[in-house]
């Protein structure tokens, strides 16, 4: 006890309290550490939000560009978009579809790719997944090109195996004509550039699952497949989850692999997407309030596929 407590107590008076730290401090410390990166992100993230939004409540054209002048219409454009035969028919039906039957193929062909390096030797997997990075790092303009040149009408390396196999005739054929025929060769290109990133992924969590578990599941006589589902899968569920998410994200937001392809500029209006109509009618059309209007359907598309997606995931793992 020190002299100032023995003088205290001699006097009566109880020793103050230790001070205790802030709790409203403690609680603002984090927020305050991780304001700068907010800002940072808010201002490139929020704000062309916020600014694709306002556009689509405009009747916004070259004239209202060159001029700086505004031209409020409210939801006329998106009245419009609702309204637009072609948005139900041939665009959203495109860009869903399309999403999902890619992100089905990316998930299923990058975790068959991941089980394969899994049981690799080190030196083999090292080899392979240099080799499969080459696609992941190939710029998606690039890998656009290399298979529109295979799939190219006539003389293409792929329309000239299909046309020996009987599958189709190379002096006549157009794949990019055909709207079936024009997502398959999209959809390959976008797989070849997805897997990757899932096979590397996946592969990083089936390295941390111990061999213990796997040797015990193949002792109560397990197969491959029951052991997929009733080990690894559970396992991994946050895995699947991530990869799926951003696969989602990216495959419905998908614009150089189908811009690029012949038609797919506009021209044949029967392959287009909600990102590629939203680009030509704001760039070629120059109609950036039915552009932006586009662009705001599609993130609210997309935020409710992953939302939807993600509590479905963890409500099946609560149970």
């Amino acid at each position: 006890m020190t002299v100032a407590e023995r003088t205290d107590v001699d006097l009566g008076v109880a020793p103050p309290a230790p001070r205790r730290p802030c709790r409203r401090a403690g609680a603002a410390r984090p927020w305050l550490l991780l304001a700068p990166a907010l800002l940072v992100m808010g201002g490139l993230l929020l704000y062309p939000l916020l600014r694709v939004l306002a556009l689509s409540l405009q009747d916004f054209g070259l004239r209202e560009l060159v001029s700086g002048r505004t031209k409020w219409v409210g939801f006329d454009n998106y009245a419009e978009l609702l309204g637009n035969a072609d948005l139900w028919a041939t665009v959203l039906p495109n860009t869903v579809v399309f999403a999902v039957v890619a992100v089905a193929l990316t998930v299923v062909f990058g975790t068959l790719v991941a089980l394969l390096l899994a049981r690799l030797t080190p030196l083999v997997r090292g080899l392979v997944t240099t080799a499969i990075m080459v696609a992941w790092a190939m710029p998606a303009v690039t890998g656009t090109y290399v298979w529109v040149f295979v799939f190219t009408p006539g003389d293409g390396i792929a329309v000239q195996a299909l046309d020996a196999l009987g599958l189709l005739d190379a002096a006549t054929a157009n794949p990019f004509s055909n709207r079936l025929s024009f997502y398959a060769v999209a959809a390959l290109n976008v797989v070849h550039h997805g897997f990757p990133f899932v096979a590397l992924t996946v592969l990083a969590g089936l390295l941390t699952i111990p061999r213990e578990l796997t040797e015990a599941a193949i002792v109560d006589g397990a197969g491959p497949w029951r052991r997929f589902w009733s080990l690894t899968f559970p396992m991994l569920r946050p895995v699947f989850a991530v990869v799926t998410v951003l696969s989602t994200i990216w495959d419905f937001k998908v614009f150089t692999q189908i811009y690029l392809m012949p038609g797919g500029d506009g021209v044949n209006r029967n392959v287009l997407t909600l990102g590629t109509w939203s680009y030509v009618e704001s760039f070629a059309q120059n109609r950036y309030g039915l552009g932006a209007a586009i662009a705001v359907l599609l993130t609210a598309l997309l935020l409710v596929v992953t939302v939807a997606y993600l509590r479905l995931l963890f409500r099946d793992e609560e149970l």
